[in-house]
């Protein structure tokens, strides 16, 4: 009997639970291991059947690879560097971005793959293969199919981004609280992690019988509890697209005919209520925009993440060039992770 795989599941933040889980889940379902590292918040709270390596230990266990959600990946530890991505490409410039330090990138969909892929035929030192986001492995059966019927009275999810450049929460502030008083329609908040703690407060204070601020990390939790989104340049608009049902925009980087995007304040509860009507042409444009960037319904994306790993390996566990050096990025993540030992392992 062969020996169980190791993968290192690597986290910044906290959202990384959420997006790692699956793959997790997956890992033990083949017979294989599973164990994190985090250098960010999230490592308290894992369960207690969930195992929290430090840099020496994840050295010595020699990972097969490392799957992460974030941007960067310390060199230094063993197994093929691999991205799954945060989040879907919103229109910020940091999406499209590729910065040295992956072997391998597992694309959420077309959209995705053909930018990435690009890139790759240019630079040939990273390989891309179109797998899903693993994120919603346990959510696809109530994300797929046609929405329910909008509630009476409606629920709208209000959610931001942290960037004072593209976050909408100010500048909707007062709107949403006059929306929020008349009974009319009911209202949760929700806030990327990294939201200004001034604005949260704000939001918080206007907690009434109308509206609740919530504080779940993964904000999927939330989609089956409502019939339409507010938002801005957030990336999570783009996931909540997937259960088909509308969202407003204020100001969005990439608008198109799948959301209603407005940029005068006095233009959201107009828009709120078209949202809320359901054209059809908009409802078939949301349709059309979920196929693009995620046409997986299957729930299986984790284990399509695995085993682009094995065709990675299978294939020499290399690409046709060697990565850039890196020197500075590599050096801030010593820095904060404090390990300044060699990036090889003894022989």
């Amino acid at each position: 009997m062969s020996e169980p795989k190791h993968y290192l599941l690597y986290g910044s933040e906290r959202y990384a639970l959420a997006i790692l889980r699956p793959v997790q889940a997956a890992i033990r379902a083949r017979g294989d291991e599973a164990a994190w590292f985090f250098d960010g918040p999230g490592a308290e709270d894992l369960h207690d059947d969930e195992r929290l390596l430090t840099v020496e230990q994840v050295r010595a266990w020699k990972p097969r690879a490392v799957i992460t959600s974030s941007n960067a990946v310390p060199h230094f530890f063993p197994g093929v560097k691999v991205e799954t991505f945060h989040g879907f490409d919103a229109g910020k410039p940091r999406h499209i971005y590729v910065r040295g330090f992956f072997d391998l990138y597992c694309t959420t969909g077309p959209r995705d793959t053909a930018q990435f892929q690009a890139i790759a035929d240019r630079e040939g030192h990273f390989s891309v293969i179109q797998t899903g986001f693993p994120k919603l492995d346990p959510f696809m059966r109530e994300l797929a199919g046609p929405p329910q019927p909008v509630r009476q009275p409606p629920v709208i999810l209000y959610h931001s981004t942290f960037s004072p450049s593209w976050s909408a929460a100010e500048t909707l502030y007062e709107e949403v609280k006059r929306l929020s008083r008349d009974g009319r329609w009911r209202w949760i908040v929700t806030f990327h992690p990294k939201m200004n703690p001034d604005t949260v407060a704000k939001f918080k204070a206007l907690q009434n019988e109308h509206l609740r601020f919530a504080e779940n990390d993964n904000i999927l939790e939330l989609f089956p509890q409502v019939d339409m989104m507010c938002s801005d340049t957030s990336s999570a608009l783009n996931e909540f697209l997937l259960t088909g049902k509308p969202v407003v925009t204020f100001r969005n980087r990439r608008p198109g005919p799948q959301l209603i995007d407005i940029d005068d304040p006095q233009d959201f509860e107009p828009a709120i209520e078209r949202a809320l009507a359901r054209p059809p042409e908009l409802m078939q444009a949301i349709r059309d925009y979920a196929d693009a960037i995620h046409p997986y319904h299957d729930g299986r994306s984790s284990e399509r993440i695995l085993d682009a790993i094995d065709t990675f390996i299978a294939a020499g566990g290399r690409n046709r060039r060697l990565k850039p050096w890196n020197f500075w990025r590599k050096l801030k993540i010593r820095r904060r992770i404090g390990y300044w030992g060699p990036a090889r392992l003894p022989r």
